[in-house]
């Protein structure tokens, strides 16, 4: 009895930190990147993602700016149709390049303690908190 109360805990706890994701939610706001995969982030540049009212989206991506289209249901996300500007950052290139091709794989999204992460096959590609 008392390692099933201490399941029921554990599981409450750890379901408190994983915030479904609603797409209302991302409605209107501003993220900026903090975590992307295998790369360390340029301390000149940031990487933004901002949401519309309509889930259309854009954002810088270290050097340039981008937009598309995200796609969320109960059980996925996705960004379509992302088109971007072309001016070369040698400083950023790399970088750049990883983070476009992160969002243009992701196939699922989660809150996580206030943060955004983008997901491929349940692996966090990128991870984003929220800017006022």
């Amino acid at each position: 009895m008392k390692n099933l109360l201490i399941c029921g805990l554990l599981i409450c706890l750890l379901s408190s930190c994983l915030e479904k994701l609603d797409p209302n939610t991302l409605k209107n706001t501003k993220w900026e990147l903090t975590e992307l995969k295998g790369n360390t982030l340029p301390v000149s540049a940031k990487a933004t993602l901002n949401f519309n009212d309509s889930l259309r989206v854009s954002g810088k991506s270290f050097c340039n700016s981008y937009g598309g289209q995200a796609e969320v249901t109960a059980d996925k996300a996705s960004l379509k149709n992302i088109f971007g500007t072309k001016m070369f950052c040698q400083e950023t290139a790399s970088q750049e390049s990883a983070f476009l091709n992160a969002l243009s794989e992701i196939d699922n999204a989660k809150m996580v303690g206030g943060n955004l992460e983008l997901l491929k096959n349940e692996e966090t590609l990128l991870v984003f908190k929220k800017v006022n």
